[in-house]
């Protein structure tokens, strides 16, 4: 059972709100939070530490407190939140290095917990319908944050082999969503135009922030220990979750996608990496069955209900919006329908003569 528990990266909103959601726990003592910067949230009465995982000062920081739970949150998806692509490497590569260097010299720890993603899978059309935690990639990711959560699970592993005293649970998150967080797939279905590949409507999951915290909540308390898919029930496609947000789709080959990207990523609209420009081709599909099983998580939120809540919470709305839509049907019914009977009972007048 945790009792002194180490956050990392809650100077962001996912980690913010789970250092808080720890610290309200009755069963654990002392929650740390760490970060270089001061979270500009409430993390609840957990304790802030400002320290940088990338500096071996950490080491004392855990041997101080005798901290026996670390749950590693600082692996920052956007460069554009950590100053760009090669400071988001260095904190998330080398920032677990040493963290894990840390974790490895502390006598008192017993378990330690990685949110990770399941954009270490990849995405290709050789994909099966559903990865379990035991298939690897058929395409490994290039770029950006699942490039470095690859990089990120192999430390893990190697960690793992030389403490084999401590637990380890490492968490594959399925996208994000919900109505605070804030990732490359949310900015993606707030664009005013949202630009598809040609051809392709591939179907995903995500899973709603409530869920995911609860997940890393059950993994840091609880004693299952291994790879495990987190993600909500059921899947939508990238045209439903555009329609979903009222947005207008755009469909751009996919030769010119990279290209677009680059231009929105210049232009600081979104992170659009290739890998994402496959994942909008190819979509992914998460066996859950070892969440349900081994972490007992039955999430709240299907995939459907997370992109609602999200759409619904960020007050999205367009031409095509499920709202407007509903509404001009009503418009055009009760404009069509009184002349439909008018009509109808012509027919009839006419029949019966």
């Amino acid at each position: 059972m945790a009792d002194v528990v180490l956050v990392t990266g809650v100077s962001r909103y996912l980690g913010g709100r789970f250092a808080s959601m720890l610290s309200r726990d009755p069963g654990i003592s002392r929650v740390i939070g760490v970060d270089v910067v001061p979270p500009p949230h409430d993390i609840g009465a957990a304790e802030f530490v400002r320290a940088d995982i990338r500096n071996p000062v950490i080491a004392k920081v855990i041997a101080r407190a005798e901290v026996d739970t670390v749950v590693h949150m600082n692996v920052i998806a956007t460069p554009t939140s950590a100053g760009g692509r090669a400071s988001m490497k260095e904190i998330n590569v080398i920032g677990t290095m040493q963290l894990l260097a840390a974790c490895q010299k502390a006598a008192s720890l017993r378990r330690l917990v990685v949110k990770s993603t399941a954009g270490v899978y990849g995405a290709s059309p050789r994909d099966p319908a559903l990865f379990t935690e035991d298939m690897g990639p058929k395409v490994m990711p290039r770029t950006g944050w699942a490039k470095d959560s690859v990089e990120v699970e192999g430390y893990v592993r190697g960690f793992s082999r030389r403490r084999s005293d401590v637990d380890v649970a490492v968490l594959r998150l399925a996208n994000f969503i919900g109505p605070r967080v804030r990732t490359a797939l949310t900015d993606y279905f707030e664009l005013p135009v949202v630009p598809t590949v040609l051809g392709f409507d591939p179907r995903f999951q995500v899973v709603h922030e409530d869920d995911g915290l609860e997940a890393l909540r059950l993994a840091t308390l609880g004693d299952v220990t291994g790879f495990l898919n987190v993600a909500g029930d059921g899947f939508v496609t990238v045209h439903q979750a555009v329609r979903m947000a009222g947005r207008p789709a755009l469909p751009v080959a996919a030769p010119l996608m990279s290209a677009l990207g680059s231009a929105v990523r210049s232009a600081g609209l979104l992170d659009f990496t290739p890998d994402q420009v496959r994942f909008l081709s190819y979509g992914r599909g998460l066996d859950t069955t070892r969440m349900r099983a081994d972490l007992g998580l039955e999430p709240r939120w299907t995939t459907k209900e997370a992109v609602e809540d999200f759409v619904r919470s960020r007050h999205l709305s367009g031409p095509l919006s499920p709202a407007v839509v509903e509404v001009a049907e009503r418009t055009v019914l009760s404009t069509v329908s009184p002349a439909l009977r008018r009509a109808q009972s012509l027919v009839e007048a006419v029949r019966g003569a």
